[in-house]
């Protein structure tokens, strides 16, 4: 049985007895409707969307809350668009793992179309034109990631495709911040309309990244004389195009063999994971845990769907920074990060798995509860302590959760400063003695480890993509895992970097007790185990 549009109508029955729950509203209608007149467009079409925001939306859709869907586009990578969503008419299906051992599937049918955004498709870029001239769009939404939103280099220099589009004006936009700054140059054209650009990314004010990202283009546009001045005050003024904040947290880890055998032996086709040309890995299907939060500051000039009646918090800009900074400083990712160096690098496919491991539940429950959690601000919608609890109890240890430390392990240059830098801030801007951390400078030690690409057996190992991978590797040049003595001070010009970690760790205790846990982690065969053990008594 295939999934499809015409399918999950004329095999309803079938789809129904293998426990699939279907959309439960006149799709056609709502794909129609949404096309013509769109009030919400997402770019960012992977698994945390998929998975997600666009059942979301499906629920007010199922409600009665909502006629119209969602417009998703792609930034980044245009095969998503092309083998994922165009030979399944946009349709999901939508695996959730529950921590009992049981899933619960739907397809997810509230994307309307899948467009590409960028340079790749001048048709459908022209479409994106047209529809950000309708005036009831209500919203633009962002999953790129942390890094879509970067317009320089680690070192403040421009990245070479903003120079050019910078150069080359709105119509040939290709970078995502170039591509917003141009379809709201058309917003503005045809009425300058108001609009909330809303990012859903998994990063620290993340509404500021992507309004910093939009006016550093529309900037130089002004001055190379494609935009006027007027074009600038539009996207400074909240009240017309606002850049709220959010707080995301559900964990959709990469499509799971597991899932796509249950499913195939359910007779449901075409479920096999592919990889695209961008090494994206994603199938017809999403896996994701239960558990899901999403906070947005309320912001939004031109309206907005009823979100609040399909379980998002709605709230103002201070509560949605506490929740962020609770989740991502301390209660959450910051464990994550430290487990997936760890878990990689004693050979760790599951974080499940790594939940069974007395040395690194130690780590992220001192990580969590006595170094993250005292310097956390309540942010009055959710209890810190109780979310961590859910996270250490219930979250982590699901069997039937088939993440994987490689994949969290990604992009950690781009992580580090925020999991651990604010906590460190935190710690110095309060006056408490950095000389009681052990979970962070284990974690940051554990880190540069693995940048040597050799696991805790001596093995090679693969390191997870990350946009300073390579210039990090150089800068450990000549430290070799199994010989202490090679280690020569490379750590310390990365360590003074306060653009990654936030703040300049040499200047503080820290940075010697890095070094001290990175030294005896070279120590040989079972010498990173020993060290995390040890440190951890």
């Amino acid at each position: 049985m295939k999934m499809n549009a015409d399918t999950i109508v004329s095999q309803k029955q079938e789809w129904e007895a293998l426990g699939v729950k279907l959309p439960g509203f006149d799709r056609p209608a709502m794909i129609a409707a949404t096309k013509e007149h769109p009030v919400w467009i997402h770019f960012g079409a992977g698994n945390i969307f998929r998975g997600f925001i666009a059942a979301l939306q499906q629920e007010l859709l199922n409600q009665g809350l909502a006629e119209k869907g969602i417009i998703a586009a792609d930034t980044f990578d245009f095969d998503i668009v092309d083998r994922i969503y165009a030979p399944f008419d946009c349709l999901t299906m939508n695996v959730t793992l529950n921590p009992e051992g049981t899933t619960s599937r739907e397809i997810i049918g509230s994307v309307a179309e899948c467009l590409k955004a960028g340079g790749a498709d001048p048709v459908q870029m022209d479409r994106l034109r047209r529809l950000f001239r309708e005036p009831g769009l209500q919203m633009a939404s962002f999953t790129i990631t942390e890094k879509g939103y970067a317009v320089t280099r680690p070192d403040g220099s421009l990245l070479p495709v903003v120079e050019a589009d910078m150069e080359e004006g709105p119509q040939k936009a290709r970078h995502a911040m170039s591509v917003m700054a141009a379809l709201l140059w058309e917003r503005f054209r045809a009425g300058a309309q108001p609009l909330a650009m809303v990012s859903m990314d998994n990063c620290s004010h993340n509404g500021e990244k992507l309004k910093a990202g939009v006016l550093t283009i529309a900037s130089a546009w002004a001055k190379n004389g494609y935009v006027g001045r007027d074009f600038i005050d539009y996207l400074s003024d909240e009240n017309r195009i606002s850049f709220p904040w959010s707080m995301i947290d559900k964990i959709t880890p990469r499509p799971h063999r597991m899932v796509e055998e249950s499913l195939t032996a359910d007779g449901i086709e075409d479920m096999a994971p592919i990889v695209t040309g961008k090494n994206t890995y994603i199938a017809a299907f999403t896996n994701a845990e239960r558990p899901q939060y999403l906070v947005i500051e309320d912001r939004f000039p031109n309206g907005r769907p009823t979100l609040e009646k399909a379980g998002v918090y709605l709230t103002d800009r201070d509560t949605v920074n506490r929740t962020e900074r609770m989740k991502v400083t301390a209660c959450l990712n910051p464990l994550h990060t430290a487990m997936s160096m760890y878990g990689c690098l004693l050979g760790y496919e599951f974080i499940c798995d790594e939940m069974k491991d007395a040395d690194i539940v130690a780590l992220i429950t001192r990580l969590g509860y006595r170094e993250g959690l005292p310097v956390v601000e309540h942010p009055g919608i959710l209890d810190p302590k109780a979310f961590l609890d859910e996270v250490i109890t219930q979250r982590l240890p699901n069997p039937f959760m088939p993440d994987a430390p490689q994949r969290i392990a990604t992009d950690t240059s781009q992580k580090v400063g925020i999991r651990f830098g604010e906590t460190v801030k935190s710690y110095l801007a309060e006056g408490r003695s950095l000389d009681t951390l052990v979970a962070i400078p284990l974690a940051l030690a554990g880190w540069f480890r693995y940048l040597l690409a050799v696991d805790d057996e001596g093995g090679a190992i693969e390191v997870s993509s990350d946009p300073l991978k390579e210039e990090l590797q150089a800068k450990l040049s000549g430290i070799r895992a199994g010989c202490p003595g090679s280690y020569t001070g490379q750590l310390r010009e990365i360590l003074g970097n306060a653009s990654i970690f936030g703040t300049d760790l040499t200047a503080t205790p820290l940075a010697d007790r890095i070094e001290q846990y990175f030294i005896k982690e070279l120590a040989g065969p079972g010498a990173v185990r020993r060290t995390l053990h040890e440190a951890l008594r």
